[in-house]
């Protein structure tokens, strides 16, 4: 059941439309359309003397939502004042971010309206708001971020150092995990951030995907034509396997380098699938002088 739906506007103003109290906002809900899985094209090729296809591909199309929503004559504000406010939250052609609360979670989606068209000279006013998502999945306002390396904190108080001459006291320890499984409670596959910082030589460092049996290698002989050395301290590895925003940057001294080129052969993108996804890195020679860590959003193909 839908409880609430924040539409916040290209200037960052928000208004929530709360079907239970439409004296907040002034609008009541009447129906809303569009919150379940998009369609998909099925692309087809027809074989001689065959029956049926054979399949080629397939996409999933934009979203399109559209809100009747209706002017509530007990508020404070005139039903003039309300159906003007319309077109402040939802400007033509402007994105504007949905948050669509149900009752076990919460999806956020970008669009662009599309029409506002308000029955001015209706007994009972209100207006149909058309609203184009590009992007047809919903997602989660917070990211997911998963550590293989870092450091736990372990200071506590009360402290004493009963030594005088040794430095008993631990501030924090460093771990370093080269797998890792990544729970995914989306239901539509997503891609990820991969963020490597290098703390010392590293040579050829392959990353896996090993539940969907996806390998990515950076290969050193590559680097070292590109940049003129292998993996240094200080270099920094950004991966994106997002969808429209697929990249692999080496950052090094303020100076960012393209490393498509110097994936192996055979690479694929990095992605996670709902469950378990474990993911794991190696390298050649200076696996523990790697901090890897990694970051996605969770998608949902429908509310």
């Amino acid at each position: 059941m839908i409880k609430n739906i924040k539409i916040t506007n290209h200037i960052g103003e928000s208004i929530d439309l709360e079907l239970r109290s439409p004296e907040q906002s002034g609008f009541f809900v009447r129906r809303v359309d569009g919150l379940g899985p998009s369609n998909s094209n099925v692309n087809t090729t027809q074989g001689a003397g065959i029956d049926g296809s054979f399949y080629n591909s397939s996409r999933i199309t934009d979203r399109n939502i559209v809100l009747d929503l209706g002017f509530y004559y007990w508020s404070s504000d005139s039903i003039e004042t309300i159906r003007q406010r319309t077109y402040r939250y939802f400007p033509m052609k402007k994105p504007i971010v949905l948050a669509v609360e149900m009752d076990n979670r919460t999806g956020l989606i970008t669009g662009y309206v599309e029409s506002n068209e308000p029955n001015i000279f209706s007994k009972e006013e209100g207006t149909i708001i058309s609203v184009v998502c590009p992007s047809p999945f919903f997602y989660k306002e917070q990211e997911t971020e998963t550590l293989f390396s870092g450091v736990t904190p372990s200071f506590e108080f009360p402290f004493e150092n009963p030594s005088l001459v040794s430095s008993l006291i631990e501030f924090g320890s460093v771990f370093l995990d080269t797998q890792k499984n990544i729970l995914y409670d989306g239901d539509v596959e997503t891609g990820v951030m991969i963020y490597i910082d290098i703390l010392d030589a590293v040579n050829n460092l392959t990353i896996f995907n090993i539940t969907a049996n996806q390998t990515m290698a950076i290969l050193s002989s590559k680097i070292i034509s590109l940049t003129g050395s292998d993996l240094i301290a200080g270099d920094k590895i950004i991966i994106s396997s997002l969808s429209g925003q697929k990249y692999v940057h080496l950052i090094r001294s303020g100076v960012t380098y393209n490393l498509l080129t110097a994936l192996g052969a055979g690479s694929k993108w990095l992605t996670l699938d709902s469950g378990d996804n474990l993911f794991s890195f190696i390298a050649a020679s200076g696996s523990s002088k790697v901090l890897f860590r990694v970051i996605h959003r969770t998608l949902y193909g429908g509310l």
